[in-house]
């Protein structure tokens, strides 16, 4: 009896994702929340220890457990954030991220200003959607709108810049006038005259 079955590893079926892009964009900047409201209040609680370090000059901080989360969103706030997030198209999840840390970076916002500043950059992700959208839908109507050709165009107005049926004062004056004589160096050229 052979062990090769035995040692057959479990092909794996290749299967979808059961998500949907939504879901998982909605859940991306969920978990981006969430670290960086982890980040935001590790920092806090750094700040807080180091201030009490200075006042007291005793490091207690050996001693101390890693404490349970202090903030957390209400579940209206939350529902709130989802519901834009689900709005985001996938393909701007990636920048919504970046402007977001960026964002979080310059800021140092406190906990509670973490969530507010979130909503804020969703809100700039959601007017460029909308306005790329809309500079979209007028270049996808400017492309199909039918358009003549420039062969109807030049049989419906003919342009000729030296044929006019309008008489001008200047052409009198031209054709009554002789042409002011030539400085001596230059020969006098002169058209024979038909009238």
């Amino acid at each position: 009896m052979s062990l090769i079955p035995w040692l057959r590893w479990p092909e794996a079926s290749p299967r979808l994702s059961s998500r949907s892009p939504a879901e998982m964009v909605l859940e991306t900047l969920m978990m981006e929340l969430a670290g960086q409201m982890r980040e935001a209040e590790r920092q806090q609680r750094e700040r807080s220890s180091a201030g009490r370090k200075v006042c007291t000059g005793v490091d207690y901080s050996w001693l101390a457990r890693a404490p349970r989360p202090a903030y957390d969103l209400s579940p209206g706030e939350r529902l709130q954030l989802e519901d834009v997030c689900a709005k985001i198209h996938p393909s701007y999840c990636g920048p919504a991220i970046l402007r977001f840390r960026q964002l979080v970076a310059e800021h140092e916002p406190e906990v509670q200003e973490v969530s507010r500043l979130f909503r804020s950059v969703l809100q700039e992700v959601l007017e460029r959607m909308k306005q790329e959208e809309e500079a979209h839908k007028l270049t996808r109507q400017w492309s199909l709108r039918p358009r003549g050709s420039l062969a109807t165009f030049k049989t419906r107005a003919r342009i000729s810049p030296f044929a006019s049926d309008i008489r001008t004062i200047s052409e009198d004056v031209e054709r009554d006038t002789h042409p002011p004589p030539r400085t001596w160096s230059m020969p006098e050229f002169r058209a024979p005259k038909t009238d």
